[in-house]
């Protein structure tokens, strides 16, 4: 029988269940399709639930625009893919981002509607808002996926990961946006719940500027 755990707090919710089917993890992406709430994770038997709250969402959607606004300004081609579910049978193994973009990768998957991940390329970056730590580990299952780099939030400080092999090394500028450090990414995050919006929009602007 599944054996569960949940931790609440005002940023999200997580559930993990233990001793999980492949089968049962795939009815659940099934019926909740059109959803972009709960998210699912899921390791070899092990399925993490995550329900977002208004921080979360709040840090996630700071994170996004500025991927936009900052490639945009670079004149660089990205391929915004939300919350795609991307899964292997093969492994056992599927994940759903809280945002997750291909860059590098953007030109090749252009125009393209389903994206296989038994054949298509990971994601060149990986966001996730995890305020509270979870109990199941992804940075495995993003290596298994070969994802080049994550940006990891946690409401204070954003880090930047980069696979390195089979295993991710924190590193201060970002792969898939060179120059761009994960100092300036934490404080414009944080100002992104400080200044009023057109503000906040301004300022990065001005930053984009300041890296062409």
């Amino acid at each position: 029988m599944p054996q569960h755990e949940a931790l609440l707090t005002p940023a999200e919710q997580r559930v993990v269940l233990q001793n999980v089917s492949w089968e049962t993890y795939e009815h659940l992406l099934a019926d909740h399709l059109d959803a972009s709430a709960p998210r699912f994770t899921f390791d070899r038997g092990v399925l993490e639930i995550m329900s977002p709250f208004s921080e979360h969402e709040e840090y996630k959607e700071a994170l996004s625009l500025l991927v936009e606004l900052l490639a945009d300004g670079l004149g660089m081609d990205i391929r915004n893919l939300g919350s795609t579910t991307f899964k292997r049978s093969q492994i056992e193994r599927g994940f759903e981002a809280d945002v997750c973009f291909y860059v590098q990768s953007a030109e090749r998957m252009h125009g393209k509607v389903h994206i296989d991940p038994a054949v298509d390329p990971a994601p060149d970056l990986v966001i996730e808002i995890e305020i509270t730590s979870p109990a199941l580990n992804k940075l495995p299952i993003y290596a298994a996926f070969g994802v080049p780099e994550v940006w990891r939030y946690d409401g204070r400080q954003l880090r930047i990961l980069q696979l390195t092999g089979i295993e991710y090394t924190e590193r201060p500028e970002s792969l898939a946006f060179p120059r761009v450090s994960s100092l300036e990414l934490s404080q414009l995050v944080q100002q992104s719940m400080s200044l009023k919006r057109t503000e906040w929009l301004r300022t990065l602007r001005d930053w984009v500027r300041e890296l062409r």
